[in-house]
């Protein structure tokens, strides 16, 4: 028992020496990094001194200690930045759904300006702006260097003013100009509509009223068609879609899920992470979805294609998203400004993170360029005729009236799937997954 106690002692005492050898050099090392910190702002105390005093022009004051907070969150990532009291006003305008602009969402890429994608029925989308698209000048003034904020600001204006970009595209050998109209920019979150018996989803983008009007369009369009009996599916479009409130994009993956993990973010230390599950209840009753990406599809729409690809529910047709899987959170500072700070990165049911990936689509189709249609010799020759068109032709005894109006309607289904193909080839095709797919389970009935 002495010996135990003799033992335990000792242990103590080593302990203090070691715990006595081991915080001396930490505390050193701590205040060394403090004193380096101070130094720096020393530093920089210096430098804004000199500006203010010895630049060759008056400067404002305000203007350099912004410039200096908002170059040192742009150094992080190209999501992170210092919002004014005015952007910070127009970002909570533009969630509510209207603001004035060009109707383009935009990051930067090794400093270049790029188009993540126009946005629907905008002056930009008129125009004919393309996801992928580098802004190189505004109005003949070269962009590059200019932070996103800088350059976003040159691209703004009064409503019904003339803007002409400069425009770098893949595929295209020489920079274009395209000259644009500002507009105040409307965001209608969902449109609705049906095609033949599927009904199509388009979502262009997550604001505050993206889930109610989402919730609305489909039961309009599914009372429409006569009920959900008489719904093959549905098309959830989110092509050229930028994202927007992490919110609203849960919200829409729950709609359609009963259960599980739609997506978990997680920040530098554990307990920032976040885990989001579905409630029970699907808009949809079972039916089979279709979801639409593309490249201009980032952020929010990567969320809800993540997860419902990773929960079987829904086949991802298209090609690959942006790859924006990081969050940002707006955090408001004295004065009524804000900083966007990114704090975490977001992760799919399955665990995996989209950041600079993207959603792979389960089927990859091609949006085809349109080009002019060129005048052919069968176009301008005679029209084709048939049997039925012949003078004096029998006609076909076989068919009741029923059967007959049966044959028109679906060749009329057939010629409207056919212009849909000439108009939009990656919808036409996810209709035809629906179609395939409601075949086969009226086949297991």
């Amino acid at each position: 028992m002495r010996s135990f106690v003799m033992a335990a002692l000792i242990g103590t005492v080593a302990g203090g020496l070691l715990t006595t050898q081991i915080a001396g050099p930490l505390l050193a090392q701590e205040e060394k990094s403090s004193s380096s910190v101070y130094e720096q702002l020393d530093l920089f105390g210096d430098i804004f001194e000199r500006i203010r005093a010895q630049y060759v022009e008056e400067v404002e004051e305000s203007e350099l200690i912004e410039a200096a907070i908002n170059g040192m969150l742009t150094s992080l990532d190209p999501h992170s930045s210092y919002l004014s009291p005015k952007d910070a006003d127009d970002m909570r305008v533009q969630t509510r759904g209207e603001f004035g602009g060009l109707g383009i969402e935009v990051t930067q890429e090794d400093g270049f300006v790029k188009v993540v994608s126009p946005i629907d029925d905008t002056p930009a989308d008129a125009a004919g702006i393309e996801a992928g698209d580098f802004i190189t000048h505004v109005d003949g003034e070269g962009i590059l260097g200019l932070t996103l904020d800088e350059a976003v600001e040159m691209m703004r204006g009064p409503v019904g003013s003339e803007i002409i970009i400069t425009v770098v595209r893949e595929g295209e050998d020489e920079p274009f100009d395209v000259t644009i109209t500002r507009d105040t920019i409307k965001l209608t979150a969902v449109r609705t509509r049906s095609q033949g018996d599927a009904v199509v989803l388009r979502i262009t983008t997550f604001n505050d009223q993206t889930y109610p009007n989402l919730e609305s369009g489909l039961a309009e369009a599914v009372e429409e068609l006569g009920g959900m009996e008489n719904v093959e599916g549905f098309v959830l479009d989110l092509r050229n879609n930028p994202g927007g409130l992490l919110t609203q994009a849960i919200r829409v993956s729950d709609g359609f899920l009963d259960k599980g993990e739609i997506v978990s973010t997680r920040g530098r230390d554990i307990q920032d992470g976040d885990r989001y599950n579905a409630t029970e209840g699907d808009l949809a009753e079972g039916k089979p979805i279709v979801v639409l990406i593309n490249g201009g599809s980032a952020s929010a729409s990567e969320i809800v294609a993540g997860a419902l690809q990773d929960h079987r529910r829904a086949i991802v047709v298209g090609t690959k998203s942006f790859g924006k899987g990081s969050v940002q959170t707006v955090m408001p500072l004295r004065g009524e400004g804000a900083m966007r700070l990114t704090t975490a990165r977001y992760y799919t049911p399955s665990g995996r993170s989209i950041q600079a990936l993207g959603v792979s689509p389960d089927i990859i189709v091609e949006q085809p360029r349109r080009e002019e249609p060129e005048e052919t010799e069968e176009e301008n020759g005679p029209l084709s005729r048939s049997e039925a068109d012949l003078r004096g032709s029998l006609d076909n005894d076989s068919l009741t009236e029923d059967e007959r109006r049966q044959i028109e309607e679906d060749r009329a289904r057939a010629e409207a799937a056919a212009e849909l193909r000439e108009e939009d080839y990656q919808l036409a095709y996810a209709i035809d997954i629906l179609k395939g797919l409601s075949a086969l389970s009226i086949d297991d009935q």
